[in-house]
C-alpha cells in the first residue's frame, strides 16, 4: 500500500490531479478561518468549546454535528459558516423531485436535460443560502432567543464583550452576502475538484471538514481519560478499549458498505450468422446499504431544520413553549427515537424511488437474460423487489445502529459529542465512503499506467458507480501559480498572527 502512494506521484496526470485537489482543500480550510466582518470569534469559540464539554446540554449533539460538517466555520462564524450543506440539500430536493415528479423525470431523459437540472440545483442552492444566512445572522442579535445558542449569553457576560459590536441592517446585509458568496464559492470549488482533481468534489470537501475536527476530538478524549484530574489506570484502560472499539466499528462500516448480494443472471445462447452469442453467466449486484448515507441526511433535514427555522423566526422567539418543544425534539430519547423511525422510512423510500425492479426485469427480458428458477417478466420483478426489501431491512438496521452509536458512546464514556461523532454516525459513514472512492480512483489510474494497486489481490470496490472526472488536467504552470498564491496567503496570515500576539 505504501508503494501505491509513492507511485501515485510518478504518474504525471494523477500527480497533477492530486496536487490540484490539495490546493482546493487548502483554500477551503483558509475560508473556514476568515471571520465575518463585525464578529468577535473568541466569544463564539468559547461558547461552543464550553458547550462541547457538556454532553447533556440542550442541543449539544446538534451543535457538535453542525460544527463538524462546517469544518469549524460555524464555530468561527466564518465566510464558510454554512459549508457545502445548502448545495447538498438542494441536490437532494432536485434528485427526489426528478424521481417522483413526471415533468422533471421527462426533462432528465431529454438531451441536455441534466444540464438544466444542474442549473435548477444551483438556483435552489442560492435561495437556500440566502435564507439560512439570514437566519444565522438574525440569531446573532439575541442568542437567548435561539435554543441552539443556549448559554451563549452567559459566555458573553463572562467575557465582558458583545458577540457583534455594531449590530444593524448593515451587518445583516453584509453577513448574508458574505456567507452566500462563500457557500457558492465552495460549490464551485467542489465542481472543479470533480472535473480536474481526484474523487467527488463535494464529498471531498465534506470529508475534509470532518477530518479537520479529528485532532481536537482526540485531544478531548485524551484529556478525559489520561490528562484530567480524575484520570487513573482504569480510565486509561477505558481509552484503550474505546480505541479498539473504534477500529472494530470502522472495519464493520467498511465491510457493510461494500457488502452486496450477487444475483446470478444467465443469458440464453443466440446464433447470429456463424457466431454464437450469450450462454455465459453474469451477476447483478444488490448492495445491502443501497441508499448509502442518504436516509440519515434526510432524517436530520426533516427533524432539525424545521425546528431551527421555527425557533429562529421572529414570531416564535418569545414563545417559551415553542422554544422548549424545539429543544425537547432535538435532544435525548425523542431525538434518537424519531430519527430511527425516519431512517427506516427513508431507507425504503430511497430504494422505492431509485431501484426499479420492473425496468430491470424488462431489460433482462429484452437482452435474453433470466434468473435461474424465476420466469421472466413480472415474476422476476417480484423476486428482485422481495430480495431488495429484505436487504433494505438489514441496511436500515445497520444505519440506525450506526446513527445512535455516538450518543450512546457519549453517555456511557462521558466524552463530548464532537469526539463521539468519530465512533459512528454520519461522519464515520461519509469518511469511509469517500476514502474508498478516492482509493478506487487512484487505483484505476495506477493500473492504467501499469502500476500495482493498493491491494495485491482483487480491487477496491468504491461507493460511487463511475469516475466523474470529465475535465482536462490543469497545466503545470497554473498549478504552480495556485500553490504560490496559497503560500503567500499562509505567510501573510502567520505573520499577522505573530504580530498580533
Amino acid at each position: 500500500m505504501i508503494s501505491a502512494f509513492a507511485n501515485s506521484f510518478k504518474v504525471p496526470e494523477l500527480r497533477s490531479r492530486i496536487l490540484f485537489t490539495l490546493a482546493m482543500i487548502v483554500i477551503v480550510r483558509i475560508g473556514t478561518q476568515i471571520t465575518l466582518p463585525g464578529i468577535d470569534p473568541t466569544v463564539l469559540g468559547q461558547w461552543i468549546s464550553d458547550k462541547a464539554d457538556d454532553a447533556s446540554s440542550a442541543g449539544a449533539q446538534v451543535a457538535a454535528l453542525l460544527n463538524i460538517f462546517s469544518g469549524g466555520g460555524l464555530q468561527n462564524c466564518a465566510i464558510f459558516a454554512l459549508g457545502i450543506m445548502p448545495y447538498i440539500s438542494a441536490s437532494i430536493m432536485l434528485q427526489l423531485l426528478t424521481a417522483v415528479w413526471p415533468p422533471l423525470t421527462k426533462l432528465a431523459r431529454e438531451e441536455g436535460g441534466r444540464q438544466k437540472i444542474t442549473t435548477y440545483t444551483r438556483i435552489a442552492t442560492l435561495c437556500l443560502c440566502i435564507f439560512q444566512a439570514w437566519l444565522l445572522a438574525q440569531s446573532l442579535a439575541d442568542p437567548r432567543q435561539n435554543y441552539l445558542m443556549a448559554g451563549l449569553q452567559d459566555t458573553i457576560d463572562k467575557l465582558g464583550r458583545p458577540l457583534v459590536a455594531d449590530y444593524g441592517y448593515g451587518f445583516l446585509f453584509t453577513s448574508v452576502i458574505t456567507i452566500t458568496a462563500g457557500t457558492m464559492l465552495m460549490m464551485w470549488l467542489g465542481e472543479q475538484i470533480t472535473e480536474r482533481g481526484i474523487g467527488n468534489g463535494v464529498s471531498i470537501l465534506i470529508c475534509v471538514n470532518i477530518v479537520s475536527d479529528l485532532p481536537g476530538a482526540f485531544i478531548q478524549v485524551w484529556k478525559t481519560f489520561v490528562g484530567g484530574n480524575e484520570a487513573n489506570p482504569s480510565s486509561a484502560a477505558k481509552l484503550v478499549v474505546l480505541l479498539g472499539f473504534m477500529i472494530i466499528v470502522i472495519a464493520g462500516v467498511i465491510a457493510l458498505t461494500q457488502a452486496m448480494r450477487r444475483i446470478a443472471i444467465t443469458y440464453a445462447k443466440r446464433v447470429v450468422g456463424r457466431k454464437v452469442y450469450g450462454g455465459q453467466t453474469q451477476y447483478l449486484p444488490l448492495k445491502i446499504n443501497y441508499s448509502g448515507v442518504m436516509p440519515i441526511i434526510f432524517a436530520q433535514a426533516i427533524l432539525l431544520f424545521p425546528t431551527q427555522i421555527i425557533a429562529s423566526l421572529p414570531w416564535f422567539r418569545d414563545q417559551g413553549g415553542v422554544q422548549a418543544f424545539c429543544a425537547w425534539l432535538s435532544t435525548g430519547t425523542p431525538y434518537y427515537t424519531i430519527s430511527a423511525l425516519l431512517i427506516f422510512f427513508f431507507s425504503y423510500f430511497w430504494v422505492a424511488t431509485m431501484f426499479q425492479p420492473t425496468q430491470i426485469s424488462e431489460d433482462l427480458k429484452k437482452s435474453g437474460g433470466y434468473i435461474a428458477g424465476i420466469r421472466p417478466g413480472k415474476p422476476t420483478a417480484d423476486f428482485l423487489d422481495f430480495t431488495m426489501s429484505r436487504l433494505t431491512f438489514a441496511g436500515a438496521i445497520f444505519l440506525t445502529g450506526l446513527y445512535i452509536l455516538p450518543g450512546l458512546i457519549s453517555g456511557w464514556m462521558n466524552i463530548s459529542p464532537s469526539a463521539a461523532q468519530f465512533f459512528g454516525g454520519t461522519s464515520l459513514l461519509i469518511l469511509v465512503g469517500v476514502v474508498l472512492d478516492v482509493m478506487r480512483q487512484v487505483e484505476t489510474h495506477l493500473l492504467q499506467s501499469h502500476y500495482d494497486g493498493f491491494l495485491k489481490k482483487g480491487r477496491i470496490r468504491g461507493r460511487f458507480d463511475r469516475l466523474q472526472q470529465t475535465g482536462k488536467v490543469i497545466d503545470s504552470t497554473t498549478l504552480v501559480w495556485i500553490w504560490t498564491a496559497i503560500a503567500i496567503i499562509v505567510l501573510v496570515g502567520v505573520t499577522y498572527n505573530l504580530l498580533g500576539k
